[in-house]
């Protein structure tokens, strides 16, 4: 069930759009409201022509604390989330403000129905309304939400934890690294859907590209199902010790109806269904960039991947003379490491929105986890390129010197770097 509602509908009677039924605004209001009904609601992504919301997203539940019930917000930037609680004439003033804020997305899940709230291009609402049965839990839980259940039997088969269900200790930095990358994939997941990017009524297909020895598969395979979804995963790995593996590990977990894996590369792998997730971590140097071009060479609506080395573009630098007054960036070795880093990604993102896709590029995990904690997040909305970009992004590679291997996958008719920019044919890899 769909109700478009123009925006100036909120204060007064649902508009004509509407008919029939409770405006998409007030609906969500309520829902919210609901002191009884209401076990989640998720505000995600940006609306459209607005400025970016004050955090990457929000959370609202109720609690009980101390015999009255209260409104529990929880905000996320990149580093940390922050929460704060609500409780009797605070929540109303509370709610009418968070339903202010330039959030392009609302997933909002009650007791008897799931509501997502969207708004289209021309700025009016669109609300998609499911039935559902759940149960609301107000316990106040002290200890830290995590998305990924220690006990899951995936993380057991994996060794990550132990029978006991507990994560090992010499496990934690990469149980927490994979939580946190699920963490940024579900509300990205949920937002591309509202948004009419991702199909609904058939099987989620998810592609992890480069996926090694498959935490990441298996664990997005996990959270995705878990949070009902029809999910089909594909690995793709030319590891054959790995692949192996991971078969194994399937087989033992009952998904292999669901979970596959295939030998290619990243510039081989073919599919036989259109992906509408596709996911790298840490696949190395350029290979994070064969991962991306093949995501939007199949013109998948949403691609997470987190870098791991930039020795590419650090190669480059080397034999480079920085634009003036910038050579004391690239004179000392791990200054100009550093700087490549930064470098590559700005690079990556303004190559990808170039294609399509907007970009966010966020930290996942903190370093003490792993010092690759960037995460590239694109979504594919066709939206127009700008002169401004494209000759801002002319201007950077000809001052530097420098040639993205993105760019040679996916710009082909971009205008070629100064003569000594482009480096040798054997040094170009996967």
């Amino acid at each position: 069930m769909q109700a478009e509602v123009d925006p100036a509908g909120h204060q007064g009677t649902p508009t004509a759009d509407a008919v029939g039924e409770v405006g998409a605004w007030e609906a969500i209001h309520a829902a919210l409201l609901d002191r009884t009904g209401l076990v989640r609601a998720v505000a995600s992504g940006r609306r459209r022509g607005l400025d970016q919301p004050p955090y990457q997203r929000l959370e609202l539940r109720y609690v009980d604390l101390k015999g009255q019930r209260h409104l529990q917000l929880t905000e996320y930037d990149e580093r940390q989330a922050h929460t704060r609680n609500f409780v009797g004439t605070e929540v109303p003033e509370a709610v009418d403000k968070l339903l202010a804020l330039p959030y392009g997305t609302w997933h909002v899940e009650t007791t008897t129905e799931t509501l997502r709230l969207r708004y289209t291009k021309k700025g009016k609402e669109l609300l998609h309304r499911q039935a559902d049965s759940r149960e609301q839990t107000t316990g106040h839980d002290r200890v830290k939400r995590r998305v990924l259940d220690p006990a899951a039997p995936f993380l057991i088969e994996l060794g990550i934890s132990d029978h006991q269900g507990r994560v090992k200790p010499s496990r934690q930095a990469k149980y927490k690294q994979i939580e946190e990358f699920c963490k940024l994939l579900e509300p990205a997941l949920e937002e591309a859907i509202s948004a009419g990017r991702i199909a609904t009524g058939r099987p989620l297909q998810v592609v992890d590209l480069g996926c090694g020895n498959a935490y990441l598969t298996l664990a997005a395979h996990h959270l995705l199902t878990a949070a009902g979804h029809d999910v089909r995963t594909t690995g793709v790995d030319h590891n054959p010790t790995a692949r192996k593996r991971n078969t194994r590990v399937v087989t033992a977990l009952g998904w292999q109806d669901e979970l596959r894996f295939v030998d290619a590369t990243i510039q081989a792998a073919e599919l036989d269904v259109r992906p509408d997730v596709v996911l790298a971590l840490h696949a190395c140097d350029t290979a994070t960039d064969d991962a991306l071009a093949r995501a939007v060479q199949w013109e998948a609506p949403l691609v997470l991947a987190a870098p791991c080395c930039h020795h590419d573009i650090q190669k480059q630098l080397k034999s480079v003379t920085p634009p003036a007054p910038y050579s004391l960036m690239t004179r000392y070795g791990i200054v100009r490491e550093r700087f490549a880093d930064v470098l590559t990604d700005s690079l990556r993102a303004a190559v990808l929105r170039q294609v399509g896709y907007r970009v966010e590029v966020v930290q996942f995990v903190d370093s003490q986890h792993t010092p690759r904690n960037l995460l590239l997040r694109a979504a594919r909305t066709n939206a127009p390129v700008t002169a401004d970009l494209e000759s801002d992004y002319a201007a950077l590679i000809a001052e530097w010197q420098v040639s993205p291997r993105l760019a040679e996958l996916l710009l082909p008719e971009a205008d070629a770097p100064p003569a000594g920019a482009r480096r040798p044919a054997s040094e170009v890899g996967a």
